[in-house]
């Protein structure tokens, strides 16, 4: 139930309004004074103020600027026997949403508080959106504790009010737009937008018009003008994904929207001046491809003014917990679903693996486990099959010297890899059997052989 608050010094007005914003099912507060008018404005808070100007001891205007100063967000009205163009401006500049004048009609006067309150209600959801945004990007959702973190961290902080432009390196997955998110979320440009663009995903012949924006009839399809995202972008942040792989053309306009803070659109012949953070990030070697000659050095000096590495999950598996548990929350609550507990042997089986994917793939295996387990507890049978194969290993290294037994050697793996899976297990045949992916028949007949009995 809304709650307004109806303050004028005629009681046969408090008396109408009461009755009428009552029965539209209302909880109505009244003042027949100012000064008991803002009591209740201090003591309580309303959804919407209808306000006499002409009070005695203070003004309508005075309660509203005591309003806009405690709960700007709170929709105030104002209303007057003496209505005149200039207390109409002086109320709408001091923060009112609307004015009437009296004598009133009652249906129009329901109409003003009704869309006074959705306004209220817009600006509040609004507020409650931009405030998850933020906090949804914030850098305290780079969920990690490890050495290397804590320094990503530390730098976030301290370049996020920078508007120089910055380079984020590291494998797929290692959660680079997070940190690019971050950067622009705790920024004094917050409130302005957050653009990604995939260099790599886009075809190069659609790629300028997505940057730069096109104007009608600059080529077939193009029936209209189009902002591009530079523009979209304005007083906030682009994050240009996989800039390596950019093809020559674009980066020698790239390097001149950089030097030159300003765009022009594809078949335009107008200059557009920018005001956008650059955050560019990239899975490659670039200083390799600058060598090979597949990237620009002067654009490559351009974006690497300030720049980290975003490191892969096998050199942090000190944060797999963390991490964890961090997306079992998410999931579950997105889910709906109750929080579900990990047992230690997986906890075992997730350090133990390389994570090609990273982060992105720990979460997918995550989500998965959350999506299909219906037990509370994840056990090794929760898990899909690539995390409990063992790893493929790469040939090169391998030494054939003088006395080399194949045989032997293939015994030694076969036990290592049994003890190991009796480890995970914590002793469970079955269970290190569907690790090892052989029959409780054959894992007996191995720990036999390598007199693992005990």
């Amino acid at each position: 139930m809304d709650k307004i608050l109806i303050i004028d010094d005629e009681k046969s007005i408090i008396d109408l309004l009461t009755i009428v914003f009552e029965k539209e099912g209302y909880s109505v507060s009244t003042s027949l004074s100012a000064p008991r008018g803002i009591e209740l404005i201090d003591k309580e808070d309303f959804d919407l103020i209808l306000t006499d100007i002409k009070l005695p001891q203070m003004s309508g205007m005075d309660i509203l600027k005591h309003v806009m100063d405690k709960t700007p967000n709170t929709p105030v009205i104002m209303i007057t026997a003496y209505g005149t163009l200039k207390q109409a401006v002086e109320a709408f500049k001091n923060g009112a949403v609307d004015y009437i004048v009296k004598p009133f009609d009652i249906d129009e006067l329901k109409i003003i508080v009704a869309q006074g309150l959705e306004k209220r209600k817009l600006k509040t959801e609004n507020i409650k959106l931009k405030q998850q945004l933020k906090e949804k990007n914030s850098f305290e959702n780079i969920v990690g504790k490890n050495k290397k973190m804590k320094e990503i961290y530390d730098l976030i902080e301290k370049i996020s009010d920078s508007d120089s432009t910055i380079l984020i390196s590291g494998e797929s997955g290692t959660g680079k737009e997070i940190a690019a998110r971050a950067i622009h979320f705790n920024s004094r440009r917050q409130e302005r937008p957050f653009v990604s663009v995939n260099c790599g995903a886009l075809p190069e012949n659609l790629l300028e018009s997505e940057l730069y924006g096109h104007v009608k009839g600059s080529f077939t399809g193009a029936i209209a003008h189009k902002k591009g995202m530079f523009e979209t972008a304005e007083k906030g942040t682009i994050f240009l994904d996989e800039i390596g792989e950019l093809s020559s053309f674009a980066q020698v306009k790239l390097l001149r929207t950089l030097q030159d803070k300003r765009i022009r659109r594809v078949g335009g012949n107008d200059e557009i001046l920018i005001d956008v953070r650059i955050v560019a990030a990239t899975n490659q070697d670039l200083k390799q491809r600058l060598d090979e000659g597949k990237f620009r050095e002067d654009l490559f000096y351009r974006i690497n003014v300030i720049s980290f590495e975003m490191p892969p999950l096998r050199e942090r598996k000190d944060d797999i917990p963390l991490l964890v548990t961090h997306f079992l929350e998410k999931h579950c609550t997105r889910a709906g679903s109750k929080m579900k507990r990990i047992a230690p042997e997986v906890f075992n089986i997730f350090e133990s693996y390389a994570w090609p994917g990273n982060v992105r793939e720990l979460e997918n295996t995550i989500e998965r486990i959350v999506a299909i387990e219906e037990r509370e507890t994840v056990t090794i049978k929760s898990l899909p099959a690539e995390l409990l194969a063992p790893g493929k290993k790469s040939n090169k290294g391998l030494d054939l010297e003088p006395g080399f037994n194949l045989n032997e050697t293939l015994d030694e793996i076969s036990k290592k890899y049994v003890v190991k899976a009796l480890d995970l297990s914590s002793g469970r045949l079955k269970e290190a059997g569907a690790i090892l992916g052989v029959n409780y028949r054959s894992l007996r007949y191995l720990i036999e052989k390598h007199e693992l009995k005990s």
